[in-house]
């Protein structure tokens, strides 16, 4: 049985909120630098060249790369051997989060109600999922989110007919009908299977994967990079003023699903495409 104390996972997710704010993943990096150089439109290109260098700078001073600094996404991967003392896991994160959001001079962009809109103060509650897997190790994933890309974000319950095409045509309709609200080049999570509950979840878990990882379907391999040629197609381009690169990835993950229908959620993410991770 191997141990983590609540203390070190405060610590841990502190740490996270602020380095995934400050730090651009260098997978991200790579494809804006490679698309820079292919994107034909004067003006995209320039975008393109502005937000390499917001986020060298922000590498550089420790800061913010983008000024809204999201909800805080956590995704935990604890193992069935690991026991977690000296307090409770999820007032643990919240806790990291409230010290991460406070000590790093980061905006907090959380309401307690979505009515009342009272702000939290802190960025907490973060929105956190558990999943308990084999092994003595915890995993702990953070990934500040945007409202700006989370809002353009969709999810549908697509008839078996509809097939792999109405499946495309709803992801598209999607990336189209965001426009420039997300900020692209944009990175497109699509969650497909599961149920109505859990397929935003999949579609989110998806930004995880590093760009640099094909899918290891070569099925749904082959489908990312047809939406990211008619996804880049659209003509949206960097930062909705029209070019080629409108998105830099498409990321599919699936799960089995009821015969009578096919869940789809489409979640997009910024070129601002934070997280960060830690194994305990």
């Amino acid at each position: 049985m191997h141990e983590v104390n609540v203390k070190k996972i405060i610590d841990s997710v502190k740490q996270l909120c602020m380095s995934s704010n400050y730090y651009l993943p260098e997978d991200v990096m790579r494809l804006l630098v490679k698309d820079y150089k292919t994107e034909e439109s004067p003006i995209g290109k320039k975008c393109l060249e502005q937000i390499i260098e917001n986020a060298r700078i922000a590498e550089k001073k420790n800061m913010p790369i983008c000024q809204d600094t999201g909800i805080t996404c956590v995704f935990v991967e604890l193992g069935q051997d690991v026991r977690i003392s000296g307090g409770n896991l999820d007032d643990a994160i919240n806790e990291g989060i409230r010290q991460g959001y406070t000590e790093g001079y980061l905006r907090k962009s959380v309401v307690a109600d979505p009515l009342n809109r009272k702000n939290t103060g802190d960025n907490t509650p973060g929105s956190i999922h558990i999943d308990i897997v084999p092994g003595n190790s915890l995993k702990i994933f953070v990934m500040p989110k945007g409202g700006g890309a989370e809002n353009m974000s969709k999810i549908s319950m697509l008839p078996p007919s509809a097939g792999v095409e109405g499946v495309k045509r709803f992801v598209l309709n999607t990336v189209k009908s965001a426009g420039p609200n997300p900020c692209p080049p944009i990175i497109v999570g699509v969650g497909i299977g599961g149920t109505f509950d859990s397929v935003g979840i999949l579609a989110k878990k998806s930004l995880l994967r590093s760009l640099d990882s094909p899918n290891p379907d070569i099925y749904y391999a082959n489908l990312e990079r047809e939406l990211l040629e008619e996804i880049n197609d659209l003509g949206i381009g960097p930062q909705g003023l029209g070019g080629r690169i409108t998105a830099l990835a498409v990321l599919i993950r699936k799960h089995p699903c009821h015969i009578t229908s096919i869940p789809v959620a489409v979640n997009i993410q910024c070129h601002a495409a934070r997280h960060k991770e830690i194994v305990l």
